[in-house]
């Protein structure tokens, strides 16, 4: 496998595990613009751990998602008063007091950045990401997938139906901020250096943008988004200086298009269902219908 290949393919698993950490909040009807704050305490403190520590990233990366998800739960009760724009405004705000929390801390490098001397390849950087796609896609196949559904269409009538909204909706927040903590210890430990600039907000709204280009209605809806911002720019390449334009007009079209995300419960309803009709009909030994 070439090395281009290989850091496309990086990328493509670093980034699906940040999808899914901005799919859980959402799914329950919040909007954390925060998540690259925890994604850079994942990062750095799994940094820590390995270098003065000398723990193996297999187990200092789950420790610095544990410290995201401590920080996450502590903040979740104000945050998590505020609705809407407000709510978007709050982990914001959040998110730039933990970016320049770490630019001050000389201990991890400050604003010089912080070298990593442990090294994660690929296979283990795939191999989280496919944990995290499964765990998501465990917890919502239970009765959790069912309430944060249930949250996110009408809050109200969900705690009139004896929901605990406030409490699933701090999990949902908790477990997202730990999940971008693992993606921000797989970016650190691969690529050997970790830096708080790269965890902007650029960084949470491009986080947010995986999710809901994808579709949050879906557990598979977050790994399209972030396979399609992953893969757009690198077919785009070649035009350098259009690149970004047409990254962003591609992008405003299908949201314009599909606002709902590329893939619904409703489309995700007729693939099956038209996969089940071809199984069928080639069990009994019929021809394909015509297109």
């Amino acid at each position: 496998m070439s090395g281009y290949l290989e850091g496309l393919l990086v990328l493509l698993a670093i980034n699906t595990v940040f999808a899914y950490a901005a799919f859980l909040p959402l799914s329950a009807g919040q909007l954390n613009i925060g998540l690259a704050g925890f994604a850079a305490i994942g990062a750095y403190g799994s940094a820590y751990l390995s270098n003065w520590f000398a723990l193996d990233p297999l187990v200092a990366i789950p420790l610095g998602a544990g410290l995201s998800g401590v920080i996450a739960l502590a903040v979740a009760a104000p945050v998590l008063r505020t609705r809407g724009i407000y709510l978007a405004l709050a982990t914001f705000a959040l998110g730039q007091i933990i970016r320049a929390a770490i630019l001050n801390l000389e201990f991890i490098g400050g604003a010089a950045g912080y070298p990593v001397t442990r090294f994660i390849g690929l296979p283990i950087v795939v191999g989280f990401a496919v944990g995290v796609a499964a765990l998501v896609a465990l917890l919502f196949g239970t009765r959790f997938g069912i309430v944060v559904r249930a949250v996110h269409d009408d809050e109200r009538v969900a705690d009139l139906m004896g929901v605990g909204v406030r409490g699933l909706q701090v999990a949902a927040f908790t477990v997202g901020a730990m999940l971008a903590g693992i993606g921000g210890g797989l970016y650190a430990h691969h690529f050997s250096y970790v830096e708080a600039q790269y965890f902007s907000v650029g960084l949470s709204i491009t986080i947010v943008l995986y999710a809901l280009l994808g579709g949050t209605q879906t557990v598979l809806g977050p790994f399209i988004g972030a396979t399609i911002f992953t893969l757009l720019p690198e077919l785009l390449r070649e035009s350098t200086n259009l690149r970004y334009v047409v990254f962003a007009a591609a992008v405003i079209v299908l949201m314009a298009l599909r606002p709902q995300g590329l893939l619904t419960r409703e489309v995700l309803r007729r693939l099956l269902e038209r996969q089940y009709r071809r199984a069928v009909r080639k069990d009994d030994g019929l021809p394909e219908p015509a297109a």
